[in-house]
């Protein structure tokens, strides 16, 4: 087994850290607040991303994903599953017990309008930059999803 050793950190990314770091945070900051003017919160909306992406995911592999505990997720289905935004459903027809989550109709809307929202704040926001500095973002936008950990 080979073992890659990782990069050094330079005064140059530290720099680059510390520049980033204040505006992702208020940009993320400034995205949750759209998405609790929708009505929603910052989780529920994560989580019907996620049940969006992956219909018929289980309860463990959605905590899992979203880094949360078994319990505390739990307790958000049972409130979005009353809400009427998910529902639970057989997953498999081998496995009659295992219940996987999807978007009910009104989950999709919901989702839909809190995606709408942000994207009109963010979009409000972009409309005001140079092209220049709207260029260099959309240059960003892969980088940032690889440093997130969900990139390509």
């Amino acid at each position: 087994m080979r073992v890659v050793n990782a990069p050094a950190i330079t005064p140059e990314i530290l720099a680059l850290a510390d520049a980033l770091r204040p505006a992702l945070l208020r940009a993320s900051r400034r995205l949750r607040a759209e998405a609790q003017r929708a009505g929603a919160s910052a989780i529920d909306a994560q989580i019907l991303g996620t049940v969006k992406k992956s219909p018929g995911i289980g309860l463990s592999a959605l905590a899992e994903r979203e880094q949360m505990t078994k319990p505390s997720m739990s307790s958000h289905l049972k409130r979005l599953e009353g809400a009427g935004l998910v529902e639970r459903a057989p997953a498999a027809p081998a496995d009659r017990r295992r219940k996987g989550l999807r978007l009910t109709a009104r989950g999709a809307r919901a989702l839909d309008a809190i995606r709408r929202r942000r994207n009109d704040w963010l979009a409000g926001r972009l409309s005001t930059l140079a092209p220049e500095a709207r260029a260099a973002l959309a240059e960003a936008a892969l980088p940032l999803l690889d440093l997130a950990g969900e990139g390509r």
